[in-house]
């Protein structure tokens, strides 16, 4: 009996401790659903938030919660994520989280830079302004700025050049950017009225009045009376005010720059040369010999001629010239390719006419030369009628030409179009960053 009572206590031990043993795993399974242990590498308020190099952090914005490592963070440690000092500052113990009240859709492409590596590419719904405020708030860095501008098509423009001079910056300033001051604002706004003038002179010049109607019918020339009466017209004393600002304005930027080399060699200051030298050429030779009066007239309806480039010079003033003429730059290989083409179909086409029509007595075309302008008309579109096919073969080869004329000059028009669009979305970009960039710092000097 005695081996019996001894095997049912140790029964009753085993079973008292197996009931303590569940008891305690019941409350301690109760304790875990009352209070939770916080996730593995999440903050709590015991225990700092980025102990662990590898741990999740859970990121709330507005509502919408992401989850990433920290060392994805530590990617940029420079920014408002990645530095653990700066971003604590977002931690809400309550919630184990860091919140922030920001876009949310612009931060899914935030939180995507620092996954990538550095790619930043913009949600189409979101506005660059959004965007670029965002991407300032988190405090991303000049670099993935400047890649952003990239992504969005927009070409970093190269380090303007300043004079180290205190008195040669200011002057540069007042002649080179009109948005500098006030000042400088003025001095475009005469420059610009400057050279409405003179284009408006040079143009009503031609007009003939009474007194300039004398003219020799064998060689064409004005007298040389009447040259002498121009010095004291009132067109004389316009192009004589309006070139003495273009001459002070080119002297005063030419002293005033960065670099002698740099400025001679740009094309809008070569263009503002020009505008400018014709007039002293003139003068000059109208004081020549009365031997060489022939020569000195051919010579002054050239230089003449010329003056017509100042137009060239409000291109310095308006956004949109700088637009079309880097258009045309980038455009120079669809540009030769029609030329190529036209040269081809000129060919073909006026070779064609020529020996359609030779049996027609009356035709215009007499050779192959002479049906070139009408199959430039033609292609063109423009249609002058001064040549006309007669024979039935002509008005063939003519349709033809019309035909292929408007496919060829269609093909290259869309990649010239595009290339403005490129570059006219380009500085749009460049004006909202400006403005993007006013606004911050003059949100920064509020705060």
């Amino acid at each position: 009996m005695a081996p019996l009572r001894s095997r049912s206590a140790d029964f009753g031990r085993a079973a008292e401790m197996a009931s303590s043993q569940s008891k305690t795993l019941l409350r301690n399974g109760d304790d875990a659903l009352i209070n939770p242990s916080p996730q593995r590498g999440t903050p709590d308020s015991s225990e700092s938030p980025l102990q662990h190099s590898d741990s999740i952090l859970t990121i709330n914005v507005s509502g919408m919660r992401f989850q990433t490592f920290e060392n994805t963070l530590a990617r940029y440690p420079n920014s408002l994520l990645g530095d653990p000092n700066k971003r604590q500052h977002y931690f809400v113990p309550d919630t184990n989280e860091f919140f922030f009240d920001r876009h949310r859709t612009a931060f899914e492409s935030i939180l995507y830079i620092y996954q990538s590596g550095g790619r930043v590419k913009r949600p189409e719904i979101v506005p660059i302004d959004i965007f670029l405020r965002e991407m300032r708030f988190f405090q991303m860095g000049d670099e993935l700025l400047e890649e952003f501008w990239i992504a969005e098509g927009y070409e970093k423009p190269k380090e303007v050049m300043m004079p180290t001079n205190k008195t040669q910056r200011k002057i540069w300033e007042l002649m080179e950017f009109p948005d500098s001051s006030l000042s400088a604002r003025i001095i475009a706004f005469i420059s610009i009225a400057v050279i409405a003038l003179s284009i408006i002179s040079f143009c009503w010049e031609t007009v003939p009045s009474e007194t300039e109607k004398a003219v020799n019918a064998s060689t064409g020339e004005l007298i040389e009376d009447e040259l002498d009466e121009k010095h004291y017209s009132p067109f004389f004393w316009i192009e004589l005010t309006c070139i003495l600002w273009f001459t002070i304005e080119l002297i005063l930027r030419f002293i005033s720059c960065p670099c002698k080399v740099t400025f001679v060699t740009s094309v809008l200051n070569i263009i503002d040369f020009v505008a400018i030298a014709p007039f002293f050429v003139n003068f000059f030779l109208a004081d020549t010999n009365k031997s060489n009066s022939s020569m000195s007239f051919a010579v002054l309806r050239v230089l003449r001629l010329v003056r017509v480039f100042r137009v060239f010079k409000l291109s310095r003033h308006s956004v949109g010239l700088q637009i079309l003429g880097k258009t045309f730059r980038s455009s120079v290989q669809e540009f030769c390719l029609l030329i190529f083409f036209m040269a081809i179909a000129l060919v073909l086409f006026a070779s064609g006419m020529y020996f359609a029509e030779q049996g027609e007595p009356n035709s215009k075309f007499t050779s192959i030369p002479a049906s070139f302008w009408f199959v430039l008309v033609t292609m063109t579109t423009v249609g002058y009628g001064d040549l006309v096919p007669l024979s039935p073969f002509g008005k063939v080869v003519g349709s033809m030409c019309a035909l292929i004329g408007v496919l060829t000059l269609a093909l290259p028009v869309p990649i010239i179009v595009a290339n403005f669009k490129h570059f006219y979305r380009q500085e749009n970009r460049l004006a909202s960053m400006k403005s993007t960039a006013k606004g911050d710092e003059d949100g920064d000097d509020g705060v």
